[in-house]
């Protein structure tokens, strides 16, 4: 259920109508529809308004990095996971009511809402993915973490129709009530997932302050990852792997806006059309995973994602192409994002830290995330194009790979 909840965000806010939307209030096109001037002025500096917008959501990583370790301590220690997830939910879901006042003319105060947003989505993802070994054996792992990738998809879509109902049937006004109505969805459905996810367990009794507790209970996991080849193998591989596969989800509408052309409609069935395929993308990665083992089929999807990036760069050049590489992606997209939480679980040791553990996946994955659009927005403000930021990925994706391989056949997933 909290997949349901917090996954319109994913959809509407960072990939599907606030990209358009952004994009519509911070462009000048002529007559043709070409973009004639797409610069931005932030905090006195110029910048190309899709790399500003990489910039913003790279800058909030940074400070999901910062809290996330210190935080995911505290709530081993203190048996806080739960309400340190409620935090973070409440901060996401204001940061989207915040973008219902978004002015180019005061582009500073504006991405702060966004920046908001998107600390409580990643920021609560890391309390949410250290329940899993919690409340279910392994072997139910991959299906679990399918299942909720899949009701999230679901969920996403259908507030994604109901914001495009409201747009089309009252007016383009209604557009930034959109952005309310996900902060409000968000907190909401997260209620039932609030109730039943196991709160305040049973700790030792704290000594000292709470703070040094938590860095405390971090170094131990640092050290028990040290002695542990194929985990720690497993994590620099998905290290790299998010600097290439969030990137991708990040800026695939503003690609295809700027790149391709799309209008908006073309754009928003695309969307669509890869959330309604990631579904049965994900469970077909989890029964394939079943089949061959998670590490293979991971090393099976880089080599896919890799295949899109090069299709991507030389043959996307009309909205039928682009259709092509969104169904690719959507179909890859959540089959690979659950194999990689449902991987890492099944490799824990036995241990009640899951929130410091789980803390290292997501430092890594922002980490990640940090890096890819740092990179995405640098190499397309150097070259002036995307499709050079796209032919950049394979090289994250291929340093992936080798590490995936490296690890130690008998120890895998």
């Amino acid at each position: 259920m909290y997949d349901w909840a917090n996954s319109p965000y994913s959809l509407v806010v960072t990939t599907a109508i606030f990209p358009i939307y952004f994009n519509a209030l911070t462009s000048d096109r002529n007559e043709a529809g070409e973009i004639i001037n797409d610069v931005v002025t932030f905090w006195g500096v110029e910048l190309i308004n899709t790399q500003l917008y990489s910039y913003v959501l790279a800058c909030s990583f940074l400070i999901v990095i910062i809290l996330s370790p210190m935080l995911s301590g505290i709530a081993d220690v203190s048996g806080r996971k739960l309400q340190l997830m409620k935090i973070f939910c409440l901060a996401g879901s204001l940061g989207c009511l915040g973008l219902y006042a978004f002015d180019p003319s005061h582009m500073e105060w504006s991405m702060s809402a966004l920046f908001l947003a998107n600390i409580g989505f990643w920021g609560s993802l890391g309390f949410y993915n250290a329940f899993l070994p919690q409340i279910a054996p392994a072997n139910e792992h991959d299906k679990l973490s399918a299942t909720g990738f899949a009701m999230g998809y679901i969920g996403s879509v259908l507030l994604l129709l109901l914001c495009l109902a409201l747009i089309m049937l009252v007016g383009n006004f209604m557009t930034p009530w959109t952005f309310v109505l996900v902060g409000i969805w968000w907190f909401a459905w997260a209620q039932p997932a609030f109730r039943n996810l196991p709160s305040n367990q049973t700790k030792s009794p704290i000594q000292g302050k709470l703070v040094a507790q938590g860095f405390k209970e971090l170094r131990k996991v640092a050290r028990d990852l040290s002695g542990r080849k194929e985990l720690v193998r497993f994590l620099w591989g998905f290290f790299i792997l998010s600097m290439a596969l969030q990137t991708i989800m990040l800026m695939a509408s503003s690609f295809g806006i700027k790149e391709v052309l799309l209008n908006d409609t073309e754009l928003i069935l695309a969307i669509i059309a890869v959330q309604v395929l990631a579904i049965p993308g994900a469970f077909f990665v989890s029964w394939v995973s079943s089949k061959m083992g998670n590490i293979p089929t991971l090393i099976g999807c880089i080599v896919v994602w890799s295949l899109v990036c090069v299709y991507t760069y030389y043959f996307v050049r009309d909205v039928y192409g682009f259709y092509l590489a969104a169904g690719i992606i959507g179909f890859m997209m959540g089959g690979t994002q659950s194999l990689n939480r449902s991987s890492y679980s099944k490799m824990l040791p036995e241990t009640e830290d899951h929130a410091s553990y789980f803390s290292f996946y997501e430092v890594l994955e922002k980490g990640g995330l940090i890096i890819g659009m740092f990179s995405w927005g640098y190499i397309e403000g150097f070259t002036g194009s995307m499709r050079s930021s796209v032919l950049a990925l394979i090289i994250f994706f291929a340093a992936s790979l080798c590490f995936l391989i490296a690890i130690p056949k008998k120890k895998t997933a």
